[in-house]
């Protein structure tokens, strides 16, 4: 959801996380009808692109369809799920697909999305240094730009530390300060996978405390953001267009 607008409700709207689900019903809008059609064809799930819910409801009592919608879906236990301005803010979304129907070459986001790249900063002792990398490369980390992946930045130095006692440190003894020949490793990534790759990380870093800093950045990305420009394959008069 880090790619929605602000205004946006996008995500799961009405429904359990848990539900096993079973049969999916797609369509731009979520509305009594299509809840309708969801129970015909015994779907549980719908996934809609605009929202059914924009903002608070304080009350369920059927004055709208907004609030009908949403009782029909609860009462047959079809949860509701909207993908509508993270879908818009990528490459190969909606907009994306508009370009394709209008025949535009070369397209480009329009205006790229601030806030959404990160660096990571993570210190690996030299013997598991390619078991890191390659987990955070595989996490999703390391990408910049539409033909580059697998980017790192590596530089060499030496960590200190001492283990207190209730520790089970991986190199050194209890109450000695260590020094160990490290690698500091420096990946970007997107600021969705950010769990993912902490998950990661935890799993293939040796250390019992792993040493590793997050950084927001000011970069953008090609991929991310509003609007999909591009040219016609040959010009063409504004009316026929």
């Amino acid at each position: 959801m880090d790619l929605q607008e602000s205004y946006d409700n996008a995500g799961l709207i009405v429904g359990n996380a848990n539900q096993e689900i079973t049969k999916i019903l797609i369509s731009l809008d979520c509305t009594e009808e299509v809840v309708q059609e969801a129970i015909e064809k015994g779907c549980n799930l719908i996934i809609s692109h605009h929202p059914i819910v924009f903002k608070g409801l304080k009350k369920f009592n059927g004055k709208n369809y907004v609030e009908r919608t949403v009782i029909k879906a609860i009462e047959n236990k079809i949860a509701l799920y909207a993908i509508h301005t993270n879908l818009d803010n990528v490459t190969g979304g909606v907009n994306s697909k508009i370009a394709d129907k209008l025949g535009l070459v070369n397209q480009a986001i329009l205006e790229s999305k601030p806030n959404v790249l990160r660096k990571m900063v993570v210190f690996v002792p030299r013997s598991h240094v390619e078991e890191v990398r390659t987990a955070l490369f595989d996490a999703g980390a390391g990408q910049i730009g539409k033909h580059y992946d697998q980017c790192s930045f590596n530089t060499a130095g030496y960590g200190s530390f001492r283990p207190l006692a209730g520790s089970e440190p991986t190199i050194g003894e209890i109450g000695t300060q260590e020094r160990v020949e490290e690698t500091r490793i420096e990946v970007i990534y997107t600021r969705s996978i950010e769990r993912k790759l902490l998950l990661a990380l935890y799993e293939a870093h040796p250390y019992e405390e792993v040493a590793y800093d997050l950084f927001d950045l000011q970069n953008t990305t090609v991929e991310i953001g509003a609007g999909m420009i591009g040219n016609l394959p040959e010009p063409m008069d504004e009316r026929d267009f």
